[in-house]
């Protein structure tokens, strides 16, 4: 991995490992629940904000807010389905990577 001092880390072929990472959680919980026999209320919501987060991870560059704004959805809408438990966590592993969300300077 190549790194410059106050940047974040790329692999040889320029990618950022964790939107690498996050690709990958993703599209995982996209697999899980789009697999996931039983239909819920919430679905809908969940689908929603992980295609919003492959598109970020498809831009690149993802915001932290939106990331975390998206997460919060998902969990709320999918968070009691045990079944789909570890992915819905890999991903937000995947999210804390990238850090907090910058506070404004006073």
């Amino acid at each position: 991995m190549l790194r410059s001092v106050g940047q974040a880390p790329v692999t040889e072929k320029g990618e950022d490992p964790r939107v690498a990472g996050l690709d990958g959680a993703v599209s995982r919980l996209r697999r899980e629940l789009a697999g996931y026999p039983v239909e819920f209320r919430d679905r809908a919501i969940a689908e929603d904000e992980l295609a919003a987060l492959a598109a970020m991870v498809a831009g690149g560059a993802p915001e932290i807010a939106r990331m975390r704004r998206s997460l919060l959805l998902i969990v709320g809408s999918i968070g009691s389905v045990s079944a789909l438990g570890p992915a819905l966590m890999g991903v937000r592993h995947a999210v804390d990577l990238f850090g907090e969300v910058p506070r404004p300077r006073r």
